[in-house]
């Protein structure tokens, strides 16, 4: 459960079981210097993709900073997943503003956009085989999630946040969930907390595949049936902001848990719904309280 307090470091390459749609980091300025991961497409057969994707894409005066593509499948490439990861069509045009959505949030989640680095959208659009614009438009739904910062001509900043943030979110956090939890152990029957079990089970799973981001998606959803119980829908939407806030990476801070952190996170959504089944309101406190205490 303390998943989703803690945060995960931008370690820029994740754990292969996340299947994580991957945003590279960009070339240092001596790697541009030296022609280093310029224009080629790493996905589709390197230099055959030289000048397909080593334009300049500039949309609304962004400038690309020479980002490399995404993985893609295709001739001589490595097969990825996501939104990402087909050729251009494989985007519904119909969700492809959502879809890319969901993919910058994992991407974000997983550290493969890194906290003060910039990001354009043409460069992003290419990588994801789409036009800039529904790029453009996630990322500014991000801008307003907090996620990212707009830098006028250039793109859009990944925030660079503190654990005195992280401390602040737990804090607000506690202040709203735990006194509902408590109310939700007196009053729901046992019944309807058993059917949340397929949830609490999918933790697990997703836990033992090692990937951050996979486990964070699992564990807002369990987060969130617990909370719908509540007939609160305000309740629902803001705690989930704040908890899809606190799964963010820190700057420079931990690096992100490995399966075995993360298996014993899931272990503990089993014993609080256990416990409320079985409404044992003093194991629900404990169990929530140290969910809380000492995070940040």
């Amino acid at each position: 459960m303390k998943q989703g307090m803690q945060g995960f470091a931008g370690t820029g390459v994740p754990d292969p079981a996340c299947g994580a749609v991957r945003v590279p980091a960009q070339p240092t300025a001596a790697d541009v210097d030296a022609g280093v991961g310029v224009g080629v497409g790493v996905g589709m057969g390197g230099g055959a993709d030289r000048g397909r994707y080593g334009g300049s894409g500039a949309v609304r005066g962004e400038h690309t900073h020479s980002e490399p593509p995404l993985h893609r499948a295709g001739a001589g490439g490595e097969a990825g997943s996501g939104v990402g990861a087909g050729p251009r069509a494989a985007v519904q045009r119909s969700s492809v503003r959502g879809q890319i959505l969901d993919a910058l949030r994992t991407a974000l989640v997983a550290g493969e956009l890194r906290p003060g680095e910039v990001y354009s959208a043409p460069a992003l659009g290419e990588r994801f085989g789409v036009s800039a614009t529904p790029v453009r438009e996630a990322m500014q739904q991000l801008a307003l999630e907090g996620a990212v910062e707009v830098v006028p001509n250039r793109g859009f900043r990944v925030v660079m946040r503190g654990a005195r943030e992280l401390a602040e979110l737990a804090e607000v956090r506690a202040l709203i969930e735990v006194p509902v939890m408590l109310r939700l152990a007196r009053t729901v029957p046992a019944e309807r907390w058993a059917e949340l079990r397929p949830l609490a089970e999918a933790t697990v799973r997703a836990a033992s595949s090692g990937c951050p981001a996979t486990y964070a998606e699992s564990d807002r959803s369990f987060h969130r049936a617990l909370l719908t119980l509540a007939g609160n829908e305000q309740l629902v939407q803001i705690a989930e902001e704040l908890h899809r806030r606190a799964q963010w990476p820190l700057m420079g801070g931990p690096r992100a848990r490995g399966r075995a952190e993360l298996v014993a996170d899931a272990a503990e959504h089993m014993a609080l719904l256990e416990a409320l089944i079985a409404r044992d309101v003093d194991v629900v406190r404990s169990l929530v309280g140290e969910h809380f205490v000492g995070v940040g």
